[in-house]
């Protein structure tokens, strides 16, 4: 049995190293509102229309994908290429899982907003550290159910 991901393809080229710092300054305000759980909901909205830009190719309107762009031209960090539709599939997953806590900040269900948040700082933490794709994992298991082709 394969145990690799399918990730989805589009044959559009991001520089990885950009989207791994732009995935940093999520798990930056991630790490903020589990330290000031009391007054996260501007946080997690900003959240979810960075994420909803970045899902669904607005990208270069992404405030953390613009700051990511200055830093990687400030430190001169490096080009490395890699297909962007398993990043902008992750971003989907951020843009359900940042509206999902937002929704329950509203209706105030704390217990499940902090999980929704340690999973949410969790994936950011191996993408931003460790390249490790979730998004793609996830994206495996819904292909095999049948729910994305």
């Amino acid at each position: 049995m394969n145990t690799s991901p399918d990730c989805p393809v589009d044959f559009v080229q991001v520089n990885e190293n950009r989207v791994r710092l732009t995935v940093l300054w999520v798990l930056m305000l991630l790490i903020i509102t589990l330290l000031i759980a009391k007054s996260s909901l501007p946080i997690f909205a900003f959240l979810a229309i960075d994420f909803f830009l970045r899902a669904f190719n607005y990208g270069k309107f992404s405030p953390l994908n613009i700051l990511s762009g200055i830093a990687v031209k400030q430190f001169k960090i490096s080009n490395k290429p890699i297909d962007q539709a398993p990043k902008r599939f992750a971003a989907g997953i951020g843009f359900v899982l940042s509206a999902a806590v937002v929704i329950l900040l509203i209706t105030d269900f704390p217990k499940l907003i902090f999980i929704l948040t340690i999973v949410f700082a969790s994936f950011a933490f191996l993408e931003s550290f460790l390249s490790f794709c979730a998004g793609c994992y996830i994206y495996t298991f819904l292909q095999r159910l049948k729910l994305v082709s």
